[in-house]
């Protein structure tokens, strides 16, 4: 899922840089999306103002695997930055520790609690966070029944009314999965492609686990279009509800009209929980490839 703002384009790191990838998370209701806003607090402004601080540089330009809306959460976000070899040895200062330890110390000391850095280190050679990627994966969770209904998850659980039909949901999930045009499902930008692959689209109640009860969506495609996934979980609760047929979902497939889809469903039930890469000997191919092929597209739409 996209934020508002595109990213700068992503480069690989010069002979005189190292390219650090970091893995983060962040509680997303009190930002205004990933992407840098004039005037908002979002997550990437506030990485970036915290590692110009410990790294004692000016604020570094982040690219990440996965630019959130707002409100939206991340448990398994990716991202990358360069950094001169001197700088990234210097971060250690007096820790006995390796940089990349450090520099998770050290981040943990200035973040605010809603964003949390895991782990940081040197990326394999050809890693680009956002291009590298081959899928991201997604979680939106709802409570449809009162014996579900948690108060200490309700930042990140949308409370539901209506009881759901996860059968009925799950059946119109399955007629999306694949490529197709998800105009239907996304807010339209001017030169973008509103064509993705939607590999997986489960719906199911968990009977065990801590999603237990709760009525959780799992979605992963190579790329999403902005709010894409929140417009899917808004057409599935109608059919959840019974207010629509299953088939009714892939019929706005065919229509390619935002306007006639279902309104898009709350922020903060979706999590990004997961971004996956392939193996490092193929992480500069995948990033060429993707790279080509998303210029390829901004020409032909000009």
């Amino acid at each position: 899922m996209t934020g508002p703002a595109p990213s700068a384009p992503s480069v690989p790191p010069d002979d005189a840089s190292l390219r650090i990838r970091l893995d983060l998370a962040y509680d997303g209701t009190h930002f205004a999306g990933w992407a840098t806003q004039p005037g908002l607090r979002t997550v990437q402004g506030t990485l970036e103002t915290a590692l110009g601080t410990v790294l004692r540089t000016p604020p570094p330009r982040l690219t990440v695997a996965g630019r959130t809306d707002a409100g939206v959460h991340a448990r398994g976000q990716v991202a990358h930055v360069d950094v001169g070899p001197d700088t990234w040895a210097a971060v250690r200062g007096r820790l006995e520790l390796e940089p990349g330890p450090a520099l998770v110390r050290r981040l943990t000391g200035v973040l605010p609690p809603d964003v949390v850095v895991h782990r940081a280190a040197p990326a394999p050679a050809g890693f680009d966070a956002r291009f590298s990627a081959l899928a991201r994966r997604y979680d939106y969770r709802l409570a449809d029944r009162p014996e579900c209904v948690d108060p200490l998850r309700r930042a990140s659980v949308v409370q539901h009314r209506r009881p759901l039909d996860v059968a009925a949901m799950a059946s119109a999930a399955r007629r999306l999965v694949g490529r197709h045009d998800f105009a239907a499902f996304c807010r339209p930008r001017p030169g973008a492609t509103t064509i993705r692959t939607l590999e997986r689209l489960d719906v199911e109640r968990p009977s065990e686990g801590p999603d237990v009860g709760l009525v959780v969506a799992t979605v992963a495609a190579d790329a999403f279009c902005h709010s894409m996934v929140r417009a899917l979980m808004g057409a599935l609760l109608a059919v959840g509800e019974g207010r629509r047929e299953s088939s009714w979902v892939a019929g706005l497939l065919e229509l390619r009209r935002r306007e006639a889809a279902a309104p898009t469903a709350p922020a903060h039930g979706l999590t990004l929980e997961e971004v996956t890469y392939p193996e490092d000997g193929r992480l500069a191919e995948r990033a060429r490839v993707t790279r080509a092929r998303r210029e390829a597209h901004e020409v032909v739409t000009r």
